[in-house]
Formats: structure tokens, sequence, C-alpha cells
């Protein structure tokens, strides 16, 4: 069997990795208008540590995320996988979302209006009339 591992080099570590434009490749498919995407991209001078911001408008936040949040989670292990190969580590903040959501304090629970508590909910299966039928002994 070949040696495959001999095709491949890793790069070295002074030259990073170019996170905006990978962060950019995953993100813009799930965006309504990919001109609204802004990156800041952070690298630590002392420490193999960088910092990626995403700002994104409207509810494309929401696709960005995916239900039960796993396509930021899929993003983020991307990421994580290509920092691993030059040595560093990443962290990725996501910021935005509708502006009038944000101006609308959540509701506490002391002032939230108390209801009748809910009654337990009963079987749905058929009740027996009590009779039994007679049994065909044939």
């Amino acid at each position: 069997m070949a040696d495959l591992s001999a095709n491949f080099e890793s790069p070295p570590a002074s030259a990073g990795a170019d996170y905006a434009g990978l962060v950019r490749f995953l993100v813009e498919p799930f965006l309504d208008s990919p001109d609204s995407l802004k990156l800041d991209c952070e690298m630590s001078p002392s420490r193999p540590k960088v910092w990626l911001r995403v700002a994104l408008e409207g509810e494309d936040k929401g696709r960005v995320f995916g239900r039960g949040g796993r396509n930021i989670q899929a993003i983020r292990t991307v990421l994580e996988a290509s920092a691993k190969t030059v040595g560093q580590s990443v962290y990725l903040d996501i910021y935005g979302g509708v502006a009038a959501a944000r101006d609308i304090p959540p509701p506490s629970r002391s002032s939230a209006p108390r209801g009748p508590k809910p009654q337990a909910r009963r079987s749905s299966a058929p009740r027996s009339s009590g009779r039994s039928r007679p049994r065909d002994l044939s």
C-alpha cells in the first residue's frame, strides 16, 4: 500500500489560515443578503488564538444558527479543525438580530399573569362499559 501521508504537508504555523474567508464561505449560503455579513478577525500576536466576530442583520441569525444550533455547531467544528492544523485555537462570536426584539425586555416571572392550574389529561383509550361480550365457544 502506498504511503499517502507524504503527499500532504501541514502549513507552517506562521502562515495561519484565512478564517474570514472560511467563515464567509460557510455562512453566506444561509443569508438572504450576503452583503449584510460583517466579519472581524483578530489574531493574538503573543498567543496562538484567533477571535472571529460575525455581525448579521434581520432573521439571518436564525438561519445561521439552524434548528437546535446545528448549523453554528458545524461551522464552529470546521473552524476548530482548521485552526488545529496550524496550531491555533479559534473563538467565534455572532452578533445581530432584529433590533425591535432586543428593545422588548423579557417578561419577569413575578409579573407574569397566573392562570388556572392545568388539569391532568385523561387517557384517550376507549372505556369499557363494564359488560363483557359473550364468548363464542364453538
